[in-house]
């Protein structure tokens, strides 16, 4: 991947008026990146009051809303290290990407102060996966194809718990507004890397990188609510008009050679 043919995919068509598609993808995210971040305080001191007013978080809410944070952290440290890492040319998806980091630096935010003094340690991360990938940080392909795969990840595995949380609507409402960021942000990455070419979406349970296989597994899905798709078309196109959840035992299983565990405070 090299910046040329990342500006040759995002220019390849025009939006009518004076602003090119890609400029006025920016321009767009760079608005909502603000009103997200300025709006923080005001959100997260509604939520909270209600909270309070409820009695504290279940237990296993709590564990929920950690699950979450450790997948938002993973985001968040991973485009940190891309971005601060000098000769990774990612051309005219470095503003894109910047803004995807500004929106999960966000999240972290949010959960985080949702969790309180409940909050996980953060751990550290090793973006290798314990030594299956080569630094993904050294080519711009390498890095948003992991990037696609960890957004892929993202937007299962919080499909995966809106049952967890249905009893709880605002908890409920505020992971499906994270949700459905990270599908967007999956569906850019998915057209950044090219892998498929100019594929935002998933089709059956392919992917280019075999170590990334688990992240797909079981999006090859025909069956919808008991309802057989095959004869309204091929199965390519009805694995494609629904994504599958991952449970989060999957997902810790997937994300665990990634994580670096946090050190436990010394003993008092």
């Amino acid at each position: 991947m090299n910046s040329t043919s990342i500006t040759d995919l995002l220019e390849r068509e025009t939006a009518d008026g004076p602003l090119s598609r890609r400029d006025a993808m920016l321009r767009t995210g760079r608005m909502a990146g603000a009103v997200a971040i300025a709006s923080l305080p005001l959100s997260l001191g509604l939520f909270t009051r209600k909270a309070a007013a409820q009695g504290s978080i279940p237990e296993d809410l709590l564990a929920v809303l950690n699950f979450a944070l450790t997948l938002e952290r993973l985001e968040d440290e991973f485009y940190k290290a891309g971005l601060a890492t000098g000769g990774l040319d990612l051309g005219t998806a470095r503003p894109i990407i910047e803004q995807i980091s500004k929106h999960e630096t966000a999240h972290v935010t949010l959960l985080t102060t949702l969790l309180g003094e409940a909050a996980a340690p953060a751990p550290g991360f090793d973006f290798t996966g314990g030594g299956t990938f080569s630094n993904p940080f050294s080519s711009a392909g390498g890095f948003l194809t992991m990037a696609q795969g960890f957004e892929d990840l993202g937007v299962r595995a919080y499909k995966g718990q809106a049952a967890a949380l249905a009893a709880q609507a605002e908890l409920l409402t505020t992971a499906l507004r994270i949700h459905s960021v990270e599908a967007r942000h999956a569906a850019i990455l998915r057209r950044l890397a090219q892998t498929p070419a100019d594929k935002a979406w998933i089709t059956g349970s392919s992917n280019t990188v075999a170590d990334l296989q688990p992240i797909y597994d079981g999006e090859e899905a025909t069956t919808q609510g008991r309802v057989d798709l095959l004869p309204l078309g091929t199965p390519e196109a009805a694995s494609e008009a629904f994504d599958e959840p991952l449970d989060q035992a999957t997902v810790e299983t997937i994300i665990g050679p990634f994580l670096v565990p946090a050190e436990e405070p010394p003993p008092a």
